[in-house]
């Protein structure tokens, strides 16, 4: 566990604090949050400061204005559903320039106890950027700083990395969360330990696979990526997706697992189609007869089989990356069966964001998992070893 500052290292009464929530919500095109799950995690972390009666101020980003005003990214919807979350009145800051002397105005009439919410970060293009003039204007407003970000602790940006240098800062509830529970996972696991690694590319999680060989007992890799390790091994793979200039490292990283005695599977079977989607001719079959005009779209019964008992045995599981093209009906078999065999184990079971997350939301066994990353880069940055700038910028205890 990072021994940071953490909310109760702090007084908090009658202090205005700056918390940085990740609020980058899904909405409709009608501006309704399609889910509210971002804004229900940050609430432990409100609510504490609440009944601590401090002043609290909270800012996040959403989507990608592109560092300039845009309505369609207003947190304007984002402060209607924390009122009713909250049961309490969150007075939204409306402001293209985040602060202001309106801003300026509001915050110093607050009462204790109060929740303001301040505009779209990135409605400044400073704020990508980390410049410093942004994070003292933000800094104006506050006499303390919280990241309960975990989503955008990977980014160095004005509102997380800037801020933490202008002011005493420390983590919220559910930054503490997502470093310990994963910290221990990586640090000190009950072991066997399974990490399972899916998704599109090799390239995106070579670091992962890297930093992972040294600390687990076994890689499952699935998704589009294991295409290049089975070509590496001489299979043929048909018009599956390869990255041709990763067949070299996929034969390395076959022999470093080797070496330190890790079992790396590969599916042993693959649901393959004639075309890249749903409603196309597919059938499945053994990973030595793929038909050289069909792709592999997701990982077959067998494999199903055979990673599903590796997760019964473990007493630890990472998973990040679906097992094939979950969005399409026929293809997210696999990626189901693994959501279902991670959610009926009474081991740690740790989901890094990103798809795999919706995978077990939509596949409705969110509750019966350990814990759910709320993001996707940061995990993956998490699980290669990385410090994460947003993190490692907060006052150490």
């Amino acid at each position: 566990m990072l021994n940071k500052r953490t909310l109760e290292d702090l007084q908090v009464e009658g202090k205005r604090v700056l918390v940085r929530c990740d609020f980058n919500v899904p909405m409709d095109d009608e501006g309704n949050i399609t889910d509210d799950r971002r804004i229900v995690s940050s609430l432990p972390t409100i609510k504490y400061l609440m009944d601590n009666k401090a002043r609290v101020i909270l800012m996040s980003h959403l989507g990608r204005p592109k560092g300039q005003p845009n309505p369609k990214f207003s947190l304007e919807p984002v402060a209607k559903r924390l009122s009713e979350l909250l049961g309490k009145e969150v007075t939204f800051a409306k402001e293209d320039m985040v602060v202001s002397d309106r801003v300026k105005e509001v915050v110093s009439n607050m009462k204790d106890g109060d929740v303001v919410l301040l505009e779209n970060t990135r409605f400044r293009k400073e704020e990508e950027k980390n410049e410093e003039s942004f994070a003292k204007e933000l800094a104006s407003l506050g006499d303390i700083y919280v990241n309960d970000a975990f989503g955008t602790s990977h980014r160095a940006h004005a509102s997380n990395v800037g801020l933490s240098n202008q002011l005493p800062s420390a983590v919220g509830y559910l930054v503490e969360k997502e470093i310990s529970v994963m910290g221990k996972a990586l640090e000190n696991p009950e072991r066997p330990f399974v990490a399972i690694l899916g998704g599109a590319k090799v390239s995106d999680k070579i670091g992962v696979i890297e930093n992972l060989l040294n600390k687990v007992d076994a890689i499952l890799i699935g998704g589009g990526m294991a295409y290049t390790f089975l070509k590496a091994q001489g299979y043929e793979i048909g018009t599956s997706i390869l990255e041709e200039d990763k067949l070299e490292l996929a034969k390395e990283l076959l022999k470093k697992a080797e070496e330190k005695n890790v079992r790396l599977l590969l599916p042993v079977d693959v649901v393959v189609a004639e075309e890249f989607k749903n409603d196309t001719n597919f059938k499945q079959v053994k990973i030595d007869s793929i038909p050289e005009d069909m792709m592999g779209l997701d990982i077959g019964e067998e494999t199903i089989e055979l990673f599903s008992n590796e997760i019964r045995g473990a007493k630890t599981v990472v998973w990040n990356g679906p097992m094939g093209v979950f969005e399409m009906e026929n293809f997210k078999k696999g990626t189901d069966a693994i959501a279902k065999a991670l959610s009926e184990t009474d081991a740690t079971t740790i989901v890094g964001g990103g798809d795999s997350a919706s995978a077990v939301e939509k596949a409705g066994y969110a509750d019966k998992i350990t814990h759910i990353s709320t993001g996707g880069g940061a995990s993956l940055e998490f699980l290669e070893g990385k410090t994460l700038p947003g993190i490692g910028a907060i006052d150490d205890k």
